[in-house]
């Protein structure tokens, strides 16, 4: 009956709860057995022992760290890793803390990328880079049957004196295109005011009419005061009608 009794209490003490996004790795006399899936499990106290793996999406924070970009430009910069646990056994068993190995790693990877580009390459091409280092550290987790999801570059610190310079280089740039834009407005005006002078000159009485169009248009306001020559095609007409020029 004691026997029955003991055995109870050791059945019960083996039964072992797995949730769903746990994975356990069983050892048996220090050997490791196999993966326990969820649900209820058997783990025989004293011969047997077993480790619970979170297979959950993780979140590692890589802090700020200092990188020189290939053209000797120093700057900050920060990263998140998203990862999770592919094979609790290669987890438990290829590496002591899978959480810090895969955080230096993206650390280490994360500053070698920086200081093979330049800063303009780093800058422009963030997301680029993020999956450059995203292929690099899920390659060299494999063994650690770790998956990594995706990195991204959060933030890029320059020095002051690098931001002063790029500021004004990006002003120097805006004034290049506002002179441009306005050298080809010109252009365009010039072109469309010689098409113009060239119709009216070809159209009998347009360049009258034009006149009479910009007198109406000045005189519209009362505190303007207009002095115009008078057309010498005008003043032709007015010889015309004098009498002693027709003798």
């Amino acid at each position: 009956m004691e026997l029955f009794i003991l055995a109870i209490i050791i059945l019960i003490m083996s039964i072992k709860q797995i949730n769903e996004y746990e994975r356990g790795v069983k050892f048996t006399l220090g050997k490791y057995t196999k993966v326990m899936n969820p649900g209820l499990n058997l783990v025989f106290p004293i011969v047997q022992s077993f480790k619970k793996v979170d297979v959950r999406t993780k979140v590692v924070d890589v802090p700020d760290q200092e990188a020189i970009t290939k053209d000797n430009i120093s700057v900050k910069i920060n990263a998140v890793v998203y990862y999770k646990v592919a094979d609790a056994s290669k987890a438990v068993l290829e590496v002591e803390n899978y959480f810090y190995a895969t955080s230096q790693l993206a650390l280490t990877t994360m500053r070698n990328i920086v200081g093979t580009v330049s800063l303009d390459d780093l800058l422009t091409k963030r997301d680029k880079l993020s999956e450059d280092i995203q292929k690099i550290v899920d390659l060299a987790t494999d063994d650690w049957g770790i998956k990594v999801e995706n990195v991204e570059i959060k933030d890029i610190s320059l020095p002051e004196e690098m931001k002063r310079v790029i500021a004004r280089v990006a002003e120097a740039e805006r004034e290049k295109l506002a002179v441009i834009t306005k050298a080809e407005g010109e252009a365009e005006a010039a072109v469309n005011l010689a098409k113009a002078a060239d119709i009216l000159s070809k159209t009998q009485g347009g360049l009258h009419l034009r006149t009479l169009e910009t007198i109406n248009d000045v005189s519209s306001d009362q505190s303007n005061t207009v002095f115009f020559a008078m057309p010498l095609e005008v003043l032709r007409a007015f010889e015309n009608m004098n009498p002693k020029n027709k003798e």
